[in-house]
């Protein structure tokens, strides 16, 4: 048995089976691939695949175990060379930052320009994507923390912690009727075309069940992924916007009026999440701290340590 066999297992899942793209992920062969496959089943004495002639569709009873094993075992290595690097230059290496365009945008510039200050010689990296992309990344190690509204607490091997809260507003071109009412409600948002979040982003699901909670069908003409490009065609007339109220900038958005709406929408927490097992090197925990103070090293590793029974 050996890390190469393991990788492939991983990989063949990920990819779905299909072992041409394992081998083009894996830089080799498909024939080396299925060679290693087969000599690890050989050690075994199980077979870890679902096989139809020479294709794979889908795991054994033994596989389903074998995988849970197998990516323990690989983040475990990845972890012993995260602990050496740690020791040899603890000031340097990549920091991976899975999250979406709001948060990148709206809530990181400040964090981000802080631990860069304090840690010039380490690679940070912004990866913008779904709530759902940033939970497959923080769970196969690709990246170090995750941020997001969606997604990061429904993963058991996912440790999330509250970021920071904040609720929807409207926003209207300048002159709209909405903005001359002494009170804005559900009722009067919901007489005009309204552009907001596509599903599945920055707090769309609560948006939704606050109209069908309240017996309103919302005319909702156009989704999108971030509040720019809300924004933009709010400007242009093609209806109102929903957005995070943070993602509202006064000297930016001159022909735009934010409408408080606090006492309509519910608020939302934004997670942060890191994966259980993952070994975080101390810059890391750094940038968790810019993030929440309260979220210090020590308060992360005991919420990391298994529970012991008296």
């Amino acid at each position: 048995m050996n890390f190469q066999q393991l990788r492939i297992i991983r990989e063949t899942i990920r990819r779905n089976f299909n072992l041409t793209e394992v081998a083009n992920a894996l830089f080799t062969s498909q024939s080396g691939v299925s060679k290693h496959i087969k000599d690890l089943e050989d050690e075994l004495g199980v077979e870890l695949f679902v096989r139809r002639g020479k294709r794979f569709l889908g795991l054994t009873e033994p596989g389903k175990e074998l995988v849970v094993i197998v990516e323990r075992m690989l983040i475990d290595a990845n972890n012993l060379r995260r602990l050496a690097e740690q020791f040899a230059n603890r000031d340097q290496g990549n920091l991976c930052i899975a999250t979406t365009h709001t948060q990148a945008r709206y809530a990181l510039p400040q964090v981000v320009r802080a631990f860069k200050s304090a840690f010039p010689k380490v690679h940070l990296v912004l990866h913008q994507g779904s709530p759902n992309e940033i939970a497959t990344m923080l769970q196969s190690g690709e990246a170090d923390v995750g941020i997001a509204t969606e997604a990061l607490q429904q993963a058991p091997e996912l440790l999330p912690f509250p970021f920071y809260s904040w609720h929807h507003a409207v926003i209207v071109p300048e002159g709209h009727p909405l903005a001359t009412l002494p009170k804005l409600s559900l009722e009067a948002i919901a007489e005009h075309p309204i552009i907001t979040y596509h599903e599945g982003f920055t707090g769309r699901t609560k948006i939704d069940s606050t109209f069908a909670e309240a017996g309103l069908v919302p005319d909702i003409v156009m989704s999108a992924l971030d509040a720019d490009v809300i924004k933009t065609y709010v400007e242009l007339g093609m209806g109102i916007g929903v957005i995070a109220a943070m993602a509202f900038d006064p000297a930016r958005d001159t022909g735009l009026r934010l409408l408080d709406c606090a006492h309509l929408f519910p608020f939302n927490t934004t997670w942060l999440a890191i994966r259980r097992g993952h070994y975080l090197r101390g810059f890391v925990y750094r940038f968790i701290e810019q993030c929440s103070p309260q979220l210090s090293e020590s308060y992360i590793k005991n919420a990391l340590a298994p529970v012991r029974e008296e």
